[in-house]
């Protein structure tokens, strides 16, 4: 499975191999992303897909699922982000001293994700494109094997061919302006197994004019 793709370098393996046993089954997300989650956390194993229109808080919804992993003393990463916004990231609470950055794999986005997962617990990826069947499916079982978190942010939901454990679609957005302060409000979706009856929908701030997710009343 992946037999080309290359070796993680001893230096960096030994770096970000996990300080939290994999016997713990859950991984912490920040307190307003709690209800959009089953467990109201993250599930060792487990794939969130994360989907919404450009400019709608996709992006921030990703990364604000590493938030509290990151300051929990969790390994993550952040594959085929362009521009991971390191600025916006540490205000909505990521610890930056916790995430590997590899924003451009190129066609080894799958090849990637697949090594961080010898020594990240949480690794979110942006395909390039709509995911093969296979490499989705492999990636899902890498995930699982290593007691990782998969998070794939996609811009459509039919981008990621397989099911996932949880999807999270960001259904509508809008910029608020505060005096010199924007925030963004958005309407997350969930559906997935342990959601019973109809979908979650978590209205947030995403971000809030502090930088961080917050919860819209």
């Amino acid at each position: 499975m992946f037999a080309s793709r290359p070796e993680l370098p001893a230096d960096l393996a030994t770096a970000i191999r996990p300080t939290a046993p994999a016997s713990s089954r859950l991984l912490p997300v920040a307190e307003p992303l709690r209800s959009l989650l089953p467990d109201g956390a993250l599930r060792r194993g487990g794939t969130v897909v994360v989907t919404g229109s450009p400019g709608w808080g996709a992006t921030s919804l990703g990364l604000a699922l590493l938030t509290a992993a990151s300051t929990a003393g969790h390994w993550c990463a952040a594959v085929g982000l362009d521009d991971p916004g390191v600025v916006a990231m540490a205000e909505l609470g990521v610890d930056l001293r916790r995430v590997v950055f590899v924003p451009r794999p190129r066609g080894a986005w799958a090849a990637a994700t697949a090594e961080l997962f010898e020594g990240v617990d949480v690794v979110l990826a942006r395909p390039p494109a709509r995911v093969a069947h296979t490499a989705a499916r492999r990636l899902l079982a890498r995930a699982r094997d290593r007691a990782a978190v998969l998070v794939v942010l996609a811009e459509h939901r039919d981008d990621w061919p397989v099911p996932s454990e949880i999807a999270l679609e960001v259904t509508e957005a809008a910029w608020h302006a505060n005096g010199r302060l924007l925030s963004r409000r958005a309407v997350v979706r969930a559906v997935g197994r342990g959601i019973t009856g109809r979908p979650r929908y978590v209205s947030l701030w995403l971000p809030g004019a502090e930088g961080a997710v917050a919860v819209a009343c």
